[in-house]
């Protein structure tokens, strides 16, 4: 899953990399639909959306969206290039959790009076909104969304003698109705997880921390609570599912590449995993697939609200007509004709039951909860958790398969230290 890893170098890189300068925009001309040609730059996790987008607007707009789409791990490379160069494109994209990095450089302009302007502002993602503010100013806006959610093998509940119908509502349940599934035997398992993963076990672990109401940081991102009860007991758990061989063995090791192929194997009773999988789990899937949302050990719900944000370049010379996109981008029409119409979660919560995603109750499921979710807030996130040399992996490995206490207490300690980087 490189979605939510980044090479250390590149991210050293941007870390490096000269800041744009004044974020006032520059002076654009009065008409916001004026014909001009816009650079957009995304990742190639988020190309086919940003494509969508640009088809639409440009096939209604004077203005025309080129967009240019750049291999994952080279992207946070590229972009601090473009920024020391003073180069950068009129608009781009990036993963939601390095939105605190580029809006503290000064790579993307304030668009904070635009944005408050918006008739839908209360309504658009406010985890992602959250994200793209720095000094209480806001920078960018949600692009695209992707949550962590609970899918499982209604096909194996049915045959566990479960109710295929009545997915779990607490991660009690969750473990239980993993090892119902796992007393099938033969190949299948009852869950499975990225045990070698730093993005992963963010994503999907971290959700049942905040439906427990704890946390994973303090509000400014600088201090790791790791070691507090709620993270302490959802480790405990997966870590007694694996001790148990309810989770399958490949779980330890899983770094990311091979987690989705081992839920469309129809072998996995039930799994934390993004919602975006829905759709690619059934292209090749024989069985019946169910959503719920991720819960707390005893009860409540919470996801991680991620994807990408997306900003206008500091360097731009067309701030006007950069924005007059991004405003379009969070309308009606482009939310439910493009994004929704294509499977995907709209940004605003008042879109999540929409005429394409009434069609599919899991749908309607996965969308309503992105007001319930969070999106972790941290300037040195990269770093601290996704890195595969970070802190966080240490941590959460000596979790599930060391010593849990010391791993957790140490951990907690250079988390912080790495935070405050």
């Amino acid at each position: 899953m490189r979605r939510w890893m980044c090479s250390t170098v590149a991210a050293a890189l941007l870390l490096g990399a000269a800041a744009c300068g004044d974020d006032k925009a520059p002076a654009t001309p009065a008409n916001a639909d004026s014909g001009a040609t816009l650079t957009l730059w995304t990742r190639a996790a988020t190309e086919s959306v940003s494509k969508a987008y640009a088809a639409a607007y440009n096939a209604t707009h004077k203005n025309q969206v080129q967009v240019t789409a750049y291999p994952n791990e080279e992207y946070p490379a590229k972009l601090a290039s473009a920024a020391g160069a003073k180069a950068l494109p009129d608009l781009f994209a990036s993963d939601v959790v390095f939105a605190p990095q580029y809006a503290s450089q000064g790579l993307w302009l304030d668009i904070t009076d635009k944005f408050n302007a918006l008739a839908v502002k209360d309504k658009v993602a406010p985890a992602h909104v959250r994200n793209g503010q720095w000094n209480k100013k806001n920078y960018a806006v949600p692009h695209t969304i992707d949550m962590s959610v609970m899918l499982y093998n209604k096909d194996l509940f049915t045959k566990a003698g479960l109710d295929p119908e009545k997915p779990p509502t607490t991660l009690q349940q969750f473990a239980d109705d993993a090892r119902a599934v796992n007393k099938l035997g033969g190949d299948i398992h009852g869950t499975y997880f990225g045990g070698n993963c730093g993005g992963c076990n963010v994503f999907t672990l971290w959700p049942s921390v905040w439906a427990g109401g704890g946390d994973v940081m303090n509000a400014e991102g600088t201090e790791s609570t790791i070691n507090g009860k709620e993270m302490s007991d959802v480790f405990a758990l997966y870590r007694k599912l694996y001790d148990e061989g309810v989770a399958a063995p490949a779980s330890k090791d899983e770094a990311g590449p091979t987690w989705l192929g081992a839920l469309q194997s129809g072998k996995i009773g039930i799994a934390p995993a993004p919602s975006a999988w829905l759709g690619l789990i059934e292209e090749k899937a024989t069985f019946k697939l169910g959503v719920a949302p991720i819960s707390g050990m005893n009860g409540g719900e919470s996801t991680f609200v991620g994807g990408d944000s997306i900003g206008i370049g500091a360097t731009t010379k067309h701030a006007t007509e950069a924005w007059d996109f991004l405003a379009w981008t969070l309308g009606d029409e482009a939310q439910v004709e493009v994004v929704a119409k294509g499977k995907g979660v709209p940004v605003r919560t008042d879109l999540a039951s929409n005429k394409y995603s009434s069609a599919d109750p899991r749908v309607v499921t996965i969308n309503n909860l992105m007001g319930k979710g969070k999106t972790p807030y941290a300037k040195n996130f990269n770093a601290t958790y996704n890195d595969p040399q970070s802190p966080w992996v240490t941590a959460f490995r000596g979790a599930l398969f060391g010593d849990a206490k010391k791993s957790l207490d140490d951990g907690a300690t250079a988390l912080t230290a790495s935070l405050k980087k």
